[in-house]
């Protein structure tokens, strides 16, 4: 364990994330676009556990801007060894001929063009042919990429299924380098967003539990406990996996 960087690790998931992950000795670098407050409360909790984070602000659709908080990560925390893609936002919620344009276009620079930049900057850093140490990298998808978001948010569903075709690619492309690429698939998980969505949209996570074999919905904990496993040296023969999280809600594998 060494250098981790989490987008989107302000709030949510990658709070969780970042906070599990700086309990079992990564130091973490805390990706955020624009909550900073947020971002810093987490580094400093972090902190005050013994261990060593720094809040990096970037967008991760802009590549400079990935390259800028890589090279903050390593200047500040030491090589880069963990990377976890989980930066994301909505996009058009109703049907295909009620999409968006803009707000969609925002969202697959942001939820496939991110990934795949912070991945291919993060490998340079990483590869062996590069004189890296190898390490891990884990993408966040999500159950849309299964159900395909039919009525709803269609093209996000389009957007992991995307990010599930990633990680499988660059997990065999990459293992040559020493690196791994996994992939967490969420099911309903009661972030802030998801309670504000519950909240406007009575019924919702009821019926979604009532189809779920565990009998809840997912906690943030949940997904990162999967995450630092897919991370850490007890799933060193793991690469190019797609682990649902989702109380068996889902059992069709792409």
């Amino acid at each position: 364990m060494s250098v981790l960087v989490v987008t989107g690790g302000s709030r949510g998931i990658g709070k969780a994330i970042c906070l599990a992950a700086g309990a079992a000795g990564w130091k973490v670098g805390v990706n955020y676009a624009n909550a900073e407050d947020e971002a810093q409360v987490v580094v400093e909790k972090i902190k005050a556990s013994g261990g060593s984070a720094v809040a990096i602000k970037a967008d991760v659709s802009i590549e400079s801007e990935v390259e800028s908080m890589l090279d903050h990560a390593e200047e500040t925390l030491g090589s880069l060894t963990g990377l976890v893609n989980n930066a994301g936002v909505m996009g058009s919620n109703g049907t295909a001929d009620e999409i968006d344009a803009e707000s969609t276009r925002r969202m697959f620079e942001v939820n496939l063009m991110g990934p795949i930049l912070c991945c291919k900057h993060a490998i340079r850093r990483m590869a062996k042919k590069s004189g890296g140490k190898g390490g891990a990298i884990v993408n966040i998808s999500g159950q849309a990429a299964l159900h395909g978001g039919v009525g709803s948010y269609v093209d996000l569903a389009v957007s992991k299924s995307a990010i599930d075709r990633l990680t499988r690619s660059l997990g065999k492309e990459q293992g040559a380098e020493g690196i791994r690429v996994n992939a967490v698939r969420p099911g309903v998980v009661m972030t802030e967003g998801n309670i504000a969505w519950d909240n406007l949209n009575p019924g919702w996570s009821s019926s979604i539990i009532s189809e779920t074999p565990l009998g809840r919905a997912g906690e943030v904990s949940d997904i990162a406990s999967a995450v630092l496993w897919l991370l850490s040296e007890h799933a060193n023969f793991v690469t190019g996996a797609i682990l649902d999280v989702n109380g068996g809600y889902t059992t069709e594998q792409a």
